[in-house]
């Protein structure tokens, strides 16, 4: 058995992301970073760097990425091509800050990695290959043209001895000068820059994916479930017009054995009950029938929330007239208008005839409880049934599985009124949950969650 804090959920429960918003988030610590990059350049390394044009990319970059973000927030849709673009432009500017700053020489020149990596990861094939190519050629570019860099003063000038005797390679350091010591500074940097970068965008990328993996189940689960749904429709159609004959033959009889036994009260109350229940078959089929194929809209009856579920519940007592029922209806006067459905009182309807068959045989009447406020009505059923077993707890809502047996283990129902209940107040974006009473008394309840703004006239 459960425990009333185990429920089972009926309903399944993200969109892809728009790369160009990761594109963005990039962006922000690559702007970041080459401001940094540059203070410590020129206040603390004391490079002679041309600042003015290398700050004037750094600017335009935040520029760009400001302008991409405005229009992201409101509404656009990027595609292929545009990414690519945005790419191409990052790996243009990037070029032109290493250009004034040593050009390939630059430890950060594997930089260029990253819009090929991007291009990799979010794009079809032949943008990453342009990509790619793009990137190479900025490459090769600086490797001919570029402004040398300058040696750093200071204290970084003294770096490349402590480096040398750290190492024990002073004779091959000293080939290099002092702008060996910002080599190494400058690939360590880059290589953390570039391992966080990766990180994020991976870390990222692989819960897109699974996000993508969960909406792609939930999708076919769906798919799945409508096209039962559109079966059973079928069937159902087709058997309410076959029962119209049989129906009619029924109340014909039975109007034949009121007219002929009305000395006998017993049998004639019986009769009266029978005849009551074929006429509500006849007027169940004749409704199936002429709702086919007529729209949500000219179906609609406007009433308020209580009178609804008063309505509904008298229409269930016809059905069950030996079921005691106790109910309480509770929320603020006067109740909200909604449009009353006939598909949304077939689904509660359901879910009370369940309810009622597994109080069968307790003393203690069926309760139903609503309560309601200006957004959403709950509504819970419950019974004193035995329960929902663990062994049943994964399949319950499921088409064609039914926990009703009798005693020899034979199931009594079909197995399809949890299914399609739960499946239309899914569709009015409702839930259904179904768990077992804390109570030592034992049974279930079924609870209801509908929000009301889905069902308001």
């Amino acid at each position: 058995m459960l425990s009333n804090n185990q429920t089972v959920g009926l309903t399944p429960v993200a969109g892809s992301e728009n790369p160009l918003r990761r594109l963005v988030v990039l962006r922000r610590i690559e702007v970041l970073m080459q401001a940094v990059v540059l203070v410590l350049a020129v206040a603390w390394l004391r490079i002679p760097l041309d600042i003015v044009p290398m700050a004037a990319v750094t600017a335009l970059l935040a520029a760009i990425n400001l302008a991409t973000q405005w229009r992201l927030e409101r509404g656009h849709q990027a595609g292929d091509g545009e990414v690519l673009a945005h790419l191409i432009i990052d790996t243009m500017l990037l070029t032109l800050l290493l250009y004034f700053a040593g050009g390939s020489a630059n430890p950060f020149i594997s930089l260029f990695l990253l819009p090929a990596t991007l291009a990799a990861a979010m794009l079809p094939a032949r943008h990453a290959w342009a990509m790619a190519g793009v990137t190479l050629a900025a490459y090769t570019f600086l490797m001919f043209w570029k402004l040398p860099l300058p040696p750093p003063q200071g204290d970084l000038a003294r770096f490349d001895e402590l480096l040398a005797r750290a190492t024990g390679g002073a004779g091959e350091h000293a080939a290099h000068g002092s702008s060996f010591a910002l080599h190494v500074l400058g690939m360590w940097l880059n290589f953390l820059i570039s391992v966080g970068v990766v990180a994020f965008f991976v870390t990222r990328m692989a819960a897109a994916l699974k996000a993508r993996e969960r909406e792609l189940s939930a999708t076919r689960e769906e798919v799945l479930r409508s096209e039962q749904i559109l079966s059973l429709g079928t069937l159902a159609a087709g058997a309410a017009h076959q029962l119209g004959t049989p129906l009619g033959t029924m109340a014909v009889v039975l109007r034949e054995l009121e007219l002929n036994h009305r000395d006998d009260v017993e049998l004639s109350e019986d009769i009266v009950l029978l005849r009551e229940q074929v006429d509500r078959c006849k007027r169940t089929i004749s409704q199936i029938l002429a709702s086919t194929g007529q729209g949500r809209d000219d179906s609609l009856q406007s009433l308020p929330l209580d009178a609804f579920l008063h309505r509904l519940l008298d229409d269930w007592q016809v059905i069950r007239p030996h079921a005691q029922l106790c109910v309480t209806l509770h929320g603020p006067q006067p109740a909200p208008q909604i449009a009353a459905e006939r598909t949304l009182a077939q689904a509660l309807l359901n879910l009370l005839d369940n309810a009622a068959d597994a109080n069968t045989g307790h003393p203690e009447p069926l309760r139903f409880a609503a309560d309601w406020d200006a957004e959403s009505c709950r509504i819970e059923i419950l019974d004193r049934g035995p329960g929902v077993d663990e062994s049943s707890r994964s399949r319950l809502g499921k088409a064609f599985f039914s926990t009703k047996s009798d005693p020899g283990a034979r199931p009594l129902g079909l197995g399809i009124g949890l299914f399609l209940s739960n499946a239309t107040i899914e569709r009015f974006g409702g839930q259904v949950e179904l768990f077992n009473r804390d109570d030592p008394q034992g049974g279930a309840c079924t609870r209801v969650t509908l929000p009301l703004k889905r069902l308001k006239v």
